[in-house]
């Protein structure tokens, strides 16, 4: 067996200076780093966690705690936040939260001893709680800001007004917006902008209760919308598996995306592919945000500075699911609902 001190004497370096070289390559010369990377590569040798933990005080590994796997928006991020772990020889130990507090506490309590870090993506704690995880050892959110706490944050709230610009400007006013999961910290965010948007545009937001990342959620949206809604002409949906129930409910009903209705989606994942015509939506780097969350957990903030904080910018993207609305409503002549109704 390959042993880290057979690295170091392969690479003329002591062998604290290999481990740093394969567990913190930031900590030494470049031109140490790719000869230590070229012996252990030649050797075949991987440094292991339990190896690290003695040598470095580090394992290398960062806890990734998730409200679940069955919405596509956070496979991405997870991917994102493994990129620049495994540039160092790291990895990630991924926990499920199931949209629980209580889990999420028990998942950073199980990880904690094992990892050097978590990245808690979509958190559902309060921000207390948050805070005193990071007493711990640090903790990086994702799409949710925490005071006192490094974050990324998608700036999906700052797309949804442009996405409501863009249903303002074909002359829509009467415009829905369907959000969640419910409890969501990004979904009031999101919802705020919405209202502000519609508002400042001279147009009339419903606010429809909100519902979780489903298929079957975008089912039961259409019927309301086809019995309840029937002055609303555009609808913005915060998830594309939700946009894709709307599509097929609203077909189901006789209704046809957009001559009669817009659909647009605050998100723009794999499955948007599957509608017809093509969702207007925003584009949404997850991977880009995931990989500026994998680096900050990873970088110790010097004591009294402000908590570093990456903001990811999204591009609004046109397609033909939005159009003008149509010369009269679908057979309403009930008023508009104001704004939050």
């Amino acid at each position: 067996m390959v042993r880290l001190a057979d690295v170091a004497r392969a690479a003329g370096v002591s062998t604290s200076t290999a481990s740093r070289a394969l567990s913190r390559p930031g900590m030494v010369a470049e031109e140490t780093r790719e000869r230590v990377a070229r012996a252990a590569a030649e050797m075949g040798f991987r440094l292991n966690a339990t190896a690290r933990a003695l040598t470095t005080g580090h394992t290398g590994l960062v806890g990734v705690i998730v409200p679940t796997l069955a919405n596509p928006f956070f496979p991405p991020i997870v991917t994102g936040v493994q990129q620049p772990l495994t540039e160092a020889g790291g990895n990630v130990l991924l926990g499920v939260s199931d949209h629980s507090a209580d889990r999420e506490r028990e998942l950073v309590t199980q990880l904690g001893s094992r990892v050097d870090g978590l990245v808690l993506v979509a958190p559902v704690s309060p921000d207390a709680t948050l805070r005193s995880f990071a007493e711990r050892l640090p903790v990086v959110t994702v799409d949710r800001t925490t005071p006192g706490l490094p974050g990324v944050v998608v700036d999906t709230p700052g797309g949804v007004r442009k996405l409501m610009a863009h249903l303002l400007g074909l002359g829509h006013r009467r415009i829905a917006y369907l959000g969640g999961p419910p409890g969501s910290w990004m979904d009031r965010q999101r919802r705020k902008a919405a209202l502000a948007a519609v508002a400042d545009g001279g147009g009339e937001l419903t606010v429809l209760d909100p519902v979780p990342p489903q298929f079957d959620a975008g089912l039961a949206a259409a019927e309301h919308l086809v019995r309840h809604e029937a002055h609303v002409t555009a609808v913005m949906v915060y998830s594309s598996y939700v946009l894709l129930g709307l599509f097929v409910g609203l077909g189901n009903a006789g209704l046809r995306v957009p001559e009669d209705m817009s659909l647009a989606a605050s998100d723009d994942l794999t499955v948007i592919g599957m509608t017809r015509p093509g969702s207007t939506a925003l584009h949404v780097p997850l991977q880009e945000a995931g990989d500026a969350a994998g680096r900050l957990v990873r970088e110790a903030p010097e004591a009294g500075s402000r908590p570093p904080r990456v903001r990811i910018t999204t591009q609004l993207v046109v397609r033909d699911s939005t159009a003008p609305p149509p010369k009269t409503a679908r057979g309403s002549t009930a008023p508009p609902r104001k704004a939050g109704s």
